[in-house]
């Protein structure tokens, strides 16, 4: 393995000689000189002209007969063969156009299995190549516009790209000055309308690009495949929200959008940029998910291979000129990219080895279970010593995940091993981490020929070092080398790939009292902040706020279910103090009817190194014997607490604690706990989309604030606008520094909100133009007119939903709750119109209109306040009142997209109930029977099997959603010929799920 001196083993590891994101983006003065009027017919034919002066081929095609030939001739020249129309028949039929191929199995096709084996006449077998990846420039680029298709309507698409023939990239255009959320929302009706029709082409389409010149952006299919999914009520088989929130913006290596279109045009449809990320940057994971690199993720994996070529060809390897450190923000993706980096750098021949080193278990287990979800055995995790040694010694095993401590035990126990005189790429994740300084000088001692990589979102400045340590390597860049790429968290929230923060400060000592008086050491202080009074006092504050601070009132749909608001971690700044929340919040909520509850969880094990000065978090291990007796009984006595909960039977133990740290982690991403009390635990490299709250009754600063606050910051949807920070503590310098230490010194007007009042005059001006244009009771005629309500009233959803969490805002509303009702119906009366016309008439498309339909359903108006209207009813009925309650209950159920179609149900009811019964009992009773009742009528009219049908309903309404694959859709349709047509079969399918999706969404949640 000793390298030899006349041989370099060189590679050019960017694996082109070209970078794939551009380094610095200077606009062409020609684009900014146009000032003209631009239709989006000229805007589509500019696109054009400029893709083929990139050396695109125009294809004047527009029906799939000439698509199919002109795939036919491009797979034929890049494979070098002529096939008998026999052989393209076959092929086309079995390897390309399956009949029950969809998007996931075609996008498989071209991620994984993108060479494909031809049945040739004579009975040999060739390998045909759908997309050359190791030749990315043997591939043919060709675009086509105004492609007309016919499915459940026709449509003409604007301009698509495509690679060897087949649909790869789509472009849908809007003139300049519309919303581009229309061009989103079109290509979503072309998924359902067409892109399935015929052979079902359009289903190879990797990438969408939606622009209206001015912005641009772009996303992958299952973004558009999982929104669908969403939107229909349906159990998504991706596990994140998909929606125009998870689109991306195009960039330069300084993280500087490229948002017009000519200038998108120019580098991210560069011949070479293009075939790269459709070959190299995109990662298909095991959810069947396609995961598309951001600009910023594609530079980083690219510099490390750029490195690992220099240095190799330098001979600089074993030295900190062969590796380097990449700062990427908390919540940007950072696994991703490590991964895509090791994961090119294992299929260079120059490499032995790529170490993923974790530094805890929980991270370990966490890491593993994104790798693996990234590609299934790409990364090889180990339990102990001898496994990493067999693993290391196993030239099959190219990528090794391991612990800090694992790695380390193996160093101590092996101070010779062939593995240190090999090529070795080391990848160290979260490099900040204190215990990182003691491994690194092992490494450094041990190995030879390495690389060495960190990657952190909050990295070690001069400003922010400890003063103990080894001097020569306080800092990352003394530790690691160069910084070979930069994104900050303003340049995420820029971006919108994370959301900004809000911060409440909330007093919680009497004036007078100096909790930072130089005078109190750090304990007094701690006990001080430990008084009852003031535990009682925060806990109830908790209580109070809750519902506010998580949006429990907003509901939306996250992996297949309807969810209630969002949950939270509580910060403490000890052991002690977690203990003490606990049983505060045990005894507040002593006597309180379950459903009042909130579900509160614990977790803390013993830390080895406590917060040190320099903000970082003391590591707590899973090691809980470091714990006092006393400590770890309660912790007993608090999973004891869990198991009742949850059914679950997990203890200190080794093994069933950290069990209770998966099983803990699982049920808060679920948003199955409420707040889980922590000191250290989940505040860092933990990740969950549905926390968006953190309680913080401790001291936090520089990394560690970043770290913690960032852990509610990942985006959803559209209701959770931001992450919300409620600190018991005065840390508002604290954040200042460290906004400005990781971000810039302009990052605190970026990554905090506004001020309420900013918010509040913009609320109120809109509110204002509302009233004067669309005044209750006048009908809103025409079309323009129309569509100027809904872009009025989206605006005042989009404020509301962010004022609603400032308590300033209550009682500060400016409509009342009928007004506001009201015009929330008229909202939805044109929603509904809008998609009736559109169904209606082929040419009546209204995708120029964005309804903000997720932000009202987050304000629902829930049955058990129609319930309690009809006992008021039912009170003045015969009294002249009973009119006016009748009109409330209707104009609650016209407001509410989920009560809507409901409407007939509750009319009828409010018609046959009666004072003898309860009136819960009542309903009950009549909603038991009105679903019986049009469930058997589906089954008569689908003639489907009763029994199964009435089970697949039953599994449906206990979790949350109808499944739309697996067997058990097809063991209630009735039987089918075996000689019918499949595609009948697909169509009867079809229509019973959307029957049974239908009769769910109308009974769900009603009893």
């Amino acid at each position: 393995m000793s390298e030899t001196p006349a041989s370099p083993r060189y590679e050019p590891i960017a694996l082109s000689g070209e970078s794939t994101v551009v380094a610095e983006f200077l606009p062409d003065p020609q684009d900014a000189a146009a000032t003209g009027y631009q239709s989006e017919a000229e805007l589509e034919r500019a696109l054009i002209r400029q893709l083929q002066a990139q050396a695109y081929e125009r294809l004047p095609i527009t029906s799939e007969a000439d698509l199919i030939a002109n795939l036919r001739r491009q797979l034929e020249r890049l494979n070098k063969v002529t096939l008998s129309d026999a052989e393209w028949n076959r092929f086309f039929t079995a390897s390309i156009a399956g009949a029950n191929d969809g998007i996931l199995e075609k996008t498989a096709r071209i991620q994984e299995d993108h060479v494909q084996v031809l049945k040739r006449d004579d009975g040999t077998s060739k390998n045909i190549t759908l997309i050359d990846k190791a030749n990315i420039h043997n591939n043919a680029l060709q675009v086509v516009n105004q492609y007309e298709t016919e499915g459940a309507r026709s449509n003409r698409y604007d301009v698509t790209i495509l690679v060897n023939g087949l649909p790869m990239v789509h472009v849908e255009l809007k003139r300049r000055g519309v919303d581009i959320r229309e061009a989103f929302n079109q290509i979503n009706r072309y998924s359902r309308d067409s892109f399935w029709a015929g052979s079902g082409l359009f289903d190879y389409v990797q990438l969408f690009v939606i622009s209206n010149g001015t912005l641009t952006k772009y996303y992958s299919n299952t973004v558009r495949d999982g929104h669908l999914a969403e939107s229909r009520g349906k159990r998504s088989r991706q596990k994140t929200s998909n929606s125009f929130a998870f689109t991306s913006w195009w960039a330069d290596a300084a993280n500087r959008p490229i948002t017009d279109l000519a200038g998108f045009t120019r580098t991210f449809f560069a011949r070479h940029s293009i075939l790269n990320i459709l070959t190299r940057y995109c990662v298909f994971d095991v959810d069947r998910k396609l995961l598309v690199m951001r600009p910023y993720q594609i530079v980083a994996a690219e510099r490390i291979l750029q490195r690992i070529g220099t240095a190799t060809n330098h001979r600089q390897l074993g030295t900190i000129a062969a590796g380097g450190y990449i700062w990427h923000t908390t919540g940007s993706g950072k696994t991703l990219t490590s991964f895509k980096a090791a994961q090119l750098a294992r299929g260079l021949p120059a490499i032995d080895k790529v170490l993923f080193v974790v530094d805890r278990k929980d991270l370990d287990y966490q890491t593993m279970r994104e790798y693996e979800r990234f590609e299934k055995g790409a990364a090889n995790s180990n339990t102990s010593t001898a496994v990493l040694q067999r693993q290391l010694e196993d030239p099959n095993a190219r990528i090794i995940i391991t612990t800090i401590q694992k790695l380390s035990r193996f160093v101590v126990k092996n101070r010779k091993h062939p593995v240190y005189d090999a090529h070795v790429v080391v990848i160290f994740d979260e490099c900040h981490r204190s215990q990182f300084g003691d491994m690194h000088t092992e490494i450094t001692r041990v190995f030879r020929r390495y690389h060495l990589f960190g990657f952190t979102g909050t990295p070690i400045f001069a400003e922010n070092s400890a003063s103990g340590g080894n001097p020569l390597r306080r800092t990352t860049e003394q530790a690691f080398g160069d910084k070979l790429h930069t994104y900050t968290i303003v340049d995420a929230i820029n971006d919108r790939n994370v959301l900004p923060f809000r911060i409440d400060y909330i007093n919680t000592i009497k004036a007078g009292t100096a909790i930072r008086d130089k005078q109190v050491s750090a304990i007094d202080t701690e006990r001080a902040l430990l008084a009852p009074e003031r535990i009682s006092q925060i806990v109830g504050y908790i209580r109070e706020h809750f519902d506010q601070k998580t949006r429990r009132a907003s509901s939306y749909r996250h992996d297949g279910k309807r969810l209630a608001g969002f949950n939270s971690l509580f910060a403490t700044a000890s052991i002690e103090a977690a203990k003490r929340y606990y049983l505060e919040f045990a005894a507040q909520q002593t006597g309180l009817p379950e459903a009042q509850r909130l579900k509160v969880g614990l977790i803390y094990s013993f830390a080895a190194n406590e917060d040190d000065e320099g903000g970082l978090l003391g590591e707590e291990e899973f090691e809980t014997e470091g714990l006092d007796q006393s400590s770890r009984d309660f912790l007993d006595a608090a999973i004891k607490d869990y198991n009742a909960l949850f059914g679950t039977s997990f203890d200190t133990s080794a093994e069933k604690f950290q069990n209770y740290y998966k099983d803990l982690s699982q049920r808060l991403k679920k948003r199955e706990l409420d707040l889980v009390i922590v000191v250290n635990m989940f505040l860092t490299g933990f990740d969950a989309t549905t926390l968006n709250t953190l309680w913080a009754d401790k001291n936090l600063k520089a990394h560690g604030l970043i770290q913690a606050y960032s852990r509610t910051n990942r985006i959803l949807n559209s209701v959770k606008t931001y992450g919300n920070i409620v600190s018991f503590r005065n840390l508002e310098q604290e954040t200042n520094d460290a906004l400005a230490l990781f971000g810039n010194k302009d990052a605190k007007g970026i990554v905090l909100l506004k001020p309420y009042g900013e918010y509040y005059q913009e609320y109120q001006k809109r509110v204002e133009e509302l009233l004067a244009g669309f005044p209750l009771g006048s009908a809103i005629i025409g079309e323009v007119a129309q569509k100027a309500f809904i872009k009025l009233f989206g605006s005042i959803l989009r404020l509301k939903n962010i004022l609603v969490a400032f308590d300033d805002f209550s009682g500060n509303e400016i409509l009342s709750e009928r007004d506001f009702q009201d015009y929330q119906s008229l909202y939805l009366n044109l929603h509904a119109e809008f998609r009736a016309a559109s169904a209606a008439d082929k040419e009546a498309i209204n995708d120029d209109v964005v309804f903000e339909i997720e932000l009202i359903k987050q304000v629902e108006i829930n049955v058990d306040y129609i319930l309690l209207l009809v006992e008021r009813y039912l009170k003045k009925k015969g009294t002249g009142e009973d009119k006016e309650i009748r009109a409330t209950i209707d104009r609650a159920v016209n407001s509410s997209p989920s009560l809507r179609n409901k409407k007939d149900l509750i009319e009828q009811f409010v018609d046959t109930v009666s004072t003898k019964v309860r009136v819960d009992a009542q309903w009950q009773a009549f909603v038991a029977a009105k679903k019986a009742e049009e469930l058997e009528r589906i089954i008569a009219e689908e003639n489907l099997n009763a029994e199964a049908t009435r089970s697949f309903i039953d599994s449906a309404f206990r979790d949350g959603s109808v499944p739309a694959t697996g067997t058990a859709i097809t063991r209630i349709l009735p039987p089918v010929s075996r000689f019918s047509k499949n595609n009948g079969h697909a169509a009867k399918k079809r229509t019973v799920l959307d029957r049974l999706a239908a009769f769910f969404e109308r009974y769900f949640g009603l009893a």
